[in-house]
């Protein structure tokens, strides 16, 4: 009527010749530390939507800023969100922006969403305008725009005076 169930059993000595063979997910290799594996790319730094950020930002990563900040930024990929505000030069190998710059922007890629508003000049390799972004500025094509070099526009020179 009752029969002993396997599982109860304590464990096969070695010697037991009659033992059953043990389950496929103990015979499994152990998966060995591969050091030359890529790592993980680490998430986005984020700026969020109530932080005020006074001075200049620079990383090799990824920037999203949601929030206002105040200063120059320099990234990987930025992404300027819809409630963002950006007072100061952007510089980056890849630019989205949603929200609102008052300054240069200067990218290899640099895309305006329809979101987007900037007041200031970009300068890009590569740059996409969707309908309905605001821009007031100038735009110009270089094939290396994030240069330390490079300017959208000549300084002014200096008016001549008058000899007296």
């Amino acid at each position: 009527m009752f029969s002993k169930s396997k599982i109860n059993d304590p464990a096969p000595k070695s010697d037991d010749t009659t033992a059953a063979p043990a389950p496929a997910a103990a015979k499994a290799p152990t998966p060995e530390f591969k050091p030359s594996a890529p790592k993980p790319k680490a998430p986005a730094s984020l700026i969020s939507s109530d932080l005020h950020v006074k001075g200049n930002l620079r990383t090799a990563g990824d920037i999203q800023v949601e929030g206002e900040v105040e200063g120059d930024i320099r990234a990987h990929l930025l992404t300027i969100g819809e409630s963002a505000t950006i007072r100061g030069e952007v510089i980056a190998d890849d630019v989205v922006i949603h929200g609102h710059i008052v300054g240069r922007v200067r990218g290899l890629k640099v895309r305006l969403t329809s979101t987007a508003r900037v007041e200031g000049d970009i300068i890009h390799k590569t740059i996409a305008i969707e309908s309905g972004a605001h821009f007031e500025g100038s735009v110009q094509r270089q094939d290396d725009p994030l240069a330390a070099g490079a300017k959208s526009a000549p300084a002014p020179k200096p008016a001549p005076t008058k000899p007296e």
